[in-house]
């Protein structure tokens, strides 16, 4: 039997939705007649970013709980209510033979239902520090797939597997773009290059960083590659320069890596995951709006593997220039940072993680 049914829920940010997308993709090519439906939250970027990837995807009214009160707290009981509801509804019509969760407000529900109706059920956890949802689902769900150590302390030892997380497979060789990016990026071989990297939407802070620092770049012969993000490229657009290559979003991101010497990122957890297979000196700036300080968290796995630096916020104006020198100036730093964090990369995460799924629907076939 092939024709197997996958509901996968994931959402809220790319660091839910593009490892719930690259878990479908190594599903259908095993299982070419499986069907499949996603599960996300309105209003949220997955229901833009799913159908875009080509699968269909449904809508849940839920969202998480505000740290202070207020309006949407009142309501997050009636949307809990009516996202089990719909959740229900969704599982009784569709039927999945299994259903998996990539953390996201929506995979709560759904999950929850699907678990209570004895449907195989598994959770994909990518942060060092999980979210609550996760931490919900431990309990109800058959595996618990993590990418760092230490995970047991908040999900139950027997359920957790390692296996990293999934990834774009353009990434495993980046070799074989080394003839494109320069004449991608209109770059001088002569110089070093930075990338600077805040995600989709962009960094405020790390976008002020660079803005502050241009002529120390420059002063030090190094060319940048700048994805400012959509929300601030029409501030930043004015810096594009010989020197300075300004992008609202770059798509070509395996271009960008292999263009870059250096690297400065937040420490979303896909990030993290997709920069040890690419293996450079890499600047850690962890986003302090995050829950629990999870990309501290993540950054810190690394750090204290020597495998990266950080430097956190409030900490930039005072901090930046010396790190940054002491990697530009040093070679052995360079090769060392890169090397170590190559070691921490798990490249097969999406293939092993089918392979878990693949004999958890074995075992339900034979299951009596």
């Amino acid at each position: 039997m092939n024709n197997y049914r996958f509901i996968i829920s994931g959402g809220g940010t790319g660091g839910h939705i593009y490892p719930a997308i690259a878990i479908a993709k190594e599903l259908e090519a095993r299982f070419p007649d499986a069907s499949f439906l996603f599960v996300g939250a309105k209003d949220k970027m997955e229901m833009e970013k799913v159908p875009q990837a080509g699968y269909k995807i449904e809508g849940l009214w839920i969202s998480g709980l505000q740290r202070k009160l207020t309006l949407k707290n009142l309501m997050f009981p009636f949307k809990l209510i009516h996202s089990l509801i719909k959740s229900r509804g969704i599982i009784r019509r569709f039927k999945p033979d299994m259903v998996i969760g990539t953390g996201g407000y929506a995979s709560g529900p759904l999950l929850t239902v699907a678990a209570s109706k004895g449907i195989p059920s598994v959770i994909q956890e990518q942060n060092s520090f999980p979210g609550i949802t996760n931490k919900v689902l431990a309990k109800k769900v058959q595996k618990i797939f993590v990418a760092y150590d230490g995970l047991e302390r908040y999900f139950p030892k027997g359920k957790i597997i390692k296996t990293g997380n999934p990834v774009r497979q353009d990434l495993l060789n980046l070799a074989a773009y080394k003839d494109k990016y320069l004449g991608f990026f209109d770059h001088n071989e002569d110089r070093k290059t930075l990338f600077v990297m805040g995600g989709s939407l962009g960094a405020r802070r790390i976008n002020q960083l660079v803005e502050k620092q241009l002529n120390f770049f420059r002063q030090h012969n190094v060319q940048i590659i700048w994805q400012c993000g959509k929300l601030y490229y029409p501030e930043y657009k004015k810096y594009q320069s010989e020197f300075v290559k300004v992008y609202d979003f770059i798509n070509n991101m395996e271009l960008a890596y292999t263009a870059a010497d250096f690297i400065i990122s937040r420490s979303g957890a896909s990030s993290v995951s997709e920069l040890a297979l690419v293996g450079k000196p890499v600047i850690f700036i962890p986003s302090p709006n995050v829950a629990e300080d999870h990309q501290t968290k993540n950054a810190m796995a690394v750090v204290n593997k020597q495998a990266a630096l950080i430097v956190p916020e409030n900490k930039l104006d005072a901090e930046f220039e010396e790190l940054f020198l002491m990697v530009l100036n040093s070679e052995k730093m360079q090769y060392s940072l890169a090397e170590n964090f190559k070691e921490l990369a798990l490249p097969n995460a999406t293939k092993d993680i089918v392979d878990h799924l693949e004999q958890l629907l074995k075992t339900k076939a034979v299951a009596p």
